[in-house]
């Protein structure tokens, strides 16, 4: 009976030892990364006119890519729906969904998956027509509202107008195509979704200054890119990237200048992070250039959020939240050392 025990144990600790590294075995014998995002979402990812993705998802993704296979080109990007986002991960057909997803209890523990962390600070708002009037959540009871099924959003919309103690008629729609059409066809009074979803949703009606996004912020709504649960190698490797890109913007390490601080900086931090001291590389089961190449590839945070989101981007959204926590946000990551 011991013998017997001690030979499922001893499988048991064989088979957890296998699941901590195959998803980063499996990345390196297929020599790509295959990266769960959103279809269609301007600002987070989007496929472009001659076939390539851009966003600010896509740019984690390609960090992702650098820090693992040394080549930031080297990503297959999968677009997924709100629906089957949750299966394709489970069932390995991408190996990290970063399709802005918030980060909730359930989804750790029910699914069950693992968030890297927040890579976007957001909350849920909503889009009405500068014609109806309306100027606050306040002013919509008994409206009709448009929802993508399979979100958090109607859950949301169903928790804020009960404690009001305010009534809505529910339009759920398969897809984000198919729920601005209704919308701005006036098939219902308010689209809901993420602010930022919003702002991205707004530029393409065929007429934005039309349409006003409310004031109130009805959620909590932390967007972080998510891993299978048991691969703990894969989701420290997944974490620490994003926490590297955030870490690079604080300590003022841009993507152009990674050679130069790696030749010239005498910072303890700088030099940690560029891989020139410790062995935080190897201790995630990569090289010692994994983050320096990561940066190098995409630039730190600021620089991602400003090109897709920010100033740099026809969104033009304040960085608010997401900005660091030294700078009003509450951008905030564990350092490398």
């Amino acid at each position: 009976m011991l013998r017997k025990l001690l030979g499922v144990l001893a499988a048991t600790v064989l088979f957890a030892g296998a699941a901590s590294a195959s998803t980063l075995e499996d990345v390196k014998a297929r020599g790509k990364l295959l990266c769960g995002v959103n279809s269609g979402l301007q600002g987070f990812a989007e496929k472009q006119a001659d076939g390539s993705w851009a966003g600010f998802d896509v740019d984690y993704c390609k960090a992702l890519a650098a820090a693992v296979l040394g080549d930031a080109s080297k990503v297959e990007f999968v677009g997924l729906t709100a629906q089957d986002r949750f299966d394709k991960l489970k069932s390995g057909a991408v190996d990290i969904l970063a399709r802005n997803t918030t980060w909730t209890m359930e989804r750790e523990t029910k699914l069950p998956f693992r968030f890297a962390g927040i890579s976007y600070h957001d909350g849920q708002g909503f889009m009405v027509s500068k014609l109806s009037g309306v100027t606050s959540v306040y002013n919509m009871s008994q409206a009709s509202i448009c929802f993508v099924s399979g979100t958090t959003t109607q859950a949301n919309v169903d928790d804020y107008f009960r404690e009001k103690e305010m009534a809505y008629t529910a339009q759920t729609f398969s897809t984000i195509t198919d729920a601005v059409a209704a919308y701005e066809a006036g098939k219902c009074d308010a689209y809901t979704a993420d602010q930022s979803q919003l702002y991205a949703v707004r530029l393409k009606l065929a007429k934005p200054e039309d349409h006003i996004i409310l004031p109130e912020v009805i959620s909590k709504e932390p967007l972080g890119p998510a891993v299978r649960v048991g691969d703990e190698q894969w989701f420290n490797i997944a974490r620490w990237t994003l926490f590297a890109l955030i870490d690079a913007e604080e300590l003022e390490v841009r993507g152009p200048g990674v050679a130069e601080a790696k030749e010239k900086s005498k910072k303890p931090n700088v030099r940690r992070l560029l891989g020139l001291e410790g062995t935080f590389g190897v201790d995630l089961g990569l090289d010692a250039e994994w983050a320096a190449r990561a940066i190098a590839a995409v630039g730190n945070y600021g620089e991602i959020f400003d090109r897709n989101l920010g100033a740099g981007s026809k969104l033009q959204i304040e960085r608010g939240l997401n900005n660091l926590w030294d700078k009003g946000g509450i951008l905030y990551v564990p350092p490398v050392r």
